[in-house]
């Protein structure tokens, strides 16, 4: 099968998940470590595209944040059922269903929907371009660090995370020292997808775990946004940071990780 022809079915797993999100309680959340949380919406759409995925694409993997799977297959499906569980529980609607497929350490397809927002669904399949519903997405062409949006990613919680915290917050206030904004939207399906669009100029992420990243990697690459590692390398499964900019501040960009690294 084609990547056009596992669109489609993305697509139908994806509605499965939405119609899901929608309409269900979010029900029992229990915590996953200090901080964390999973709730029965997450469950119930995982287990839900787990089968159905299985049943209609057999050949290929199969991921998924909650209860976890292989990318020992060539192609493989990464699924966050909920991208986004913190912001759900507290009623926010910046949240989405993510689903992503990788072929050996790159993403090539995604789909990624924000249940809660009009009309917001995303998705690109390598080399075919990225869309918004039938809309051409572009990623920004800003040239100008003091004029870009720059969202980020959450800040650490679990084992370590004091540590694991020291770059996020020595990242933060060097940006906020050099762009227009600083955006978190708790959501790593959100910041890949409006990067695509150019909403924000560059979203930076210093984690990579493919249910999070491998729709928006695809979708964000299609749009023409950079997609990259820490040290300015191609993104792939086994990279380290997961960032997406616009080409016309991706060496800026860079540099403020350099020294972001420098300051530790």
């Amino acid at each position: 099968m084609t990547l056009t022809d596992l669109l489609p079915i993305a697509h139908e797993a994806v509605d499965q998940a939405k119609q899901l999100i929608t309409e269900m309680a979010v029900g029992t959340v229990t915590a996953k470590g200090d901080r964390d949380m999973v709730s029965g919406i997450d469950l119930a759409v995982e287990d839900k595209l787990r089968s159905f995925l299985l049943r209609e694409t057999p050949h290929i993997g199969f991921l998924g944040e909650e209860r976890g799977g292989g990318t020992n297959n060539a192609l493989t499906w990464a699924l966050d059922p909920v991208d986004g569980t913190a912001n759900l529980v507290h009623g926010l609607p910046l949240c989405g269903v993510s689903l992503g497929l990788i072929d050996g350490n790159r993403s090539v397809l995604g789909v990624i929907d924000l249940p809660f927002l009009n009309n917001e669904r995303f998705h690109a399949a390598e080399g075919h371009g990225a869309y918004c519903g039938g809309s051409r997405l572009r990623a920004s062409t800003t040239t100008d660090l003091t004029q870009a949006a720059v969202s980020i990613g959450d800040y650490a919680v679990g084992t370590d995370a004091t540590e694991r915290n020291r770059p996020r917050l020595a990242l933060t206030r060097i940006l906020a020292e050099r762009v227009q904004r600083v955006r978190m939207f708790g959501s790593a399906a959100i910041d890949l997808a409006w990067a695509a669009t150019g909403r924000v100029d560059a979203t930076i992420t210093l984690s990579n775990h493919p249910w999070d990243m491998s729709a928006g990697v695809v979708i964000a690459r299609e749009a023409g946004a950079s997609v990259i590692d820490a040290d300015g390398q191609p993104h792939t499964l086994a990279s380290t940071a997961t960032i997406a900019v616009a080409p016309g501040i991706r060496e800026d960009i860079l540099q403020i990780l350099r020294m972001t690294k420098e300051q530790l």
